[in-house]
């Protein structure tokens, strides 16, 4: 339905914009009904498997995909970005404490307005392609170094510098635990970062594009990005997936545990997904990470998969539930040694890039979005009562 109301068209959404298109995009898509979700013109699940996180970087920002010379190149660059100014750095154990119940990720929306400060940040409204491009790099590279360190101070620990030698995957594994990494777990938490990297118009990504739209820093649209984020509702779920099984605790327990759960209408953490109506591509190719390390945690959690399924189609049928990208990712997360607290902060180490490129984006169109709402209150206007 529309209204004309003082020459502007009022129409009537899906609640929560679901199916609504508001603006075209190269950077990539979600095919819910097939299964498939691409970065630009390939398969984020075959780019997952073939490439490394920095090239996948490349292509998103730049927009393709570098050859081993440019990619060399672009792994340098970026790795050279990844120190901390010394005012952010001198700020990081007062953020640290102050936020030591609530995590490194709302850490880092304080950390990231001030590393905007210091680094010169101005809008992307005031600067060219080229600059903006430049602070999403500089953003993005400084990500794991500010979630490492918040984590490690709210432990009690001293952070780790970052090391240019190293991968971004590397590198963050080192930062987080002060160790060389097993280059296993550096190539499963890498595959885990390319998956996530972007997918689609979820809330993040919007509020990024929202904030970019007003002609704000890269730093403002970040932090937003972020808020956005640490909600349960969107990226608070790897470690609740775990929570599942942890709940459940043995084999012999899986199909009671599900059944009742079923059946009082209860979400299983970790299954279901907002816009597949198959099984979700990233989880599939998580599922085959974890499979490389195997061992009983991994089998459990494929005989969960398996029964949630299975028991599914027996209570609901027709009902399609699958386990999304959360499920294997809290299991390959904890086989590489990730203590939960760090799960979210992980996805927002990967989106970072997906934001990028998509701040860069919205940043080449001049036009605010800026919708409307319904009224509904009470009739206006009503006449300002006098105080007794």
């Amino acid at each position: 339905m529309s209204v004309n109301r003082s020459a502007v068209t009022l129409v009537d959404v899906p609640r929560g914009l679901s199916g609504v298109v508001v603006t075209e995009t190269e950077i990539g898509d979600v095919r819910g009904a097939e299964g498939f979700y691409h970065y630009r013109q390939y398969s984020a699940v075959e780019l997952a498997q073939t490439r490394s996180f920095e090239d996948v970087w490349h292509l998103l920002v730049l927009g393709e995909l570098p050859d081993a010379r440019r990619g060399a190149a672009f792994a340098a660059e970026t790795g050279a970005l990844r120190r901390l100014p010394d005012g952010v750095r001198e700020a990081l154990p007062a953020i640290a404490m102050a936020g030591r119940d609530s995590g490194p990720l709302a850490g880092m929306r304080t950390a990231l307005s001030l590393l905007g400060a210091a680094q010169g940040f101005r809008p992307v409204y005031d600067i060219d392609a080229d600059r903006r491009r430049q602070d999403t790099l500089v953003a993005a590279a400084a990500v794991p170094t500010l979630l490492t360190a918040l984590h490690r101070l709210g432990k009690g620990l001293e952070p780790v510098e970052p090391r240019e030698d190293l991968s971004y995957a590397a590198n963050y594994l080192y930062m987080l635990t002060g160790s060389e990494p097993d280059e296993g777990q550096v190539r499963a938490i890498e595959q885990y970062l390319i998956s996530t990297i972007d997918h689609g118009f979820n809330a993040s990504t919007f509020t990024a594009r929202v904030i970019a739209s007003t002609g704000a820093d890269v730093a403002a649209c970040l932090a937003g990005a972020v808020a956005a984020l640490s909600g349960p509702l969107h990226g608070g779920a790897p470690s609740r997936a775990l929570d599942t099984l942890d709940a459940i605790g043995t084999p012999g327990r899986i199909d009671s545990w599900i059944r009742e759960r079923v059946l009082a209408g209860e979400r299983i953490m970790g299954f279901g997904h907002a816009v597949y109506r198959t099984e979700d591509p990233r989880s599939r190719m998580l599922r085959d990470v974890a499979l490389r390390f195997g061992g009983p945690r991994v089998d459990f959690a494929v005989e969960v998969e398996r029964r949630v399924e299975a028991i599914l189609a027996e209570l609901k049928p027709g009902r399609e539930l699958h386990a999304n990208v959360e499920f294997y990712a809290g299991v390959v997360m904890e086989l590489c040694g990730l203590p939960r607290e760090m799960f979210t902060p992980t996805f927002a180490a990967a989106r970072v890039v997906g934001w990028s490129a998509n701040i860069l984006e919205q940043a080449r169109d001049p036009k605010i979005i800026r919708p409307v709402a319904r009224y509904v209150g009470p009739g206006a206007p009503v006449a300002v009562p006098v105080a007794a």
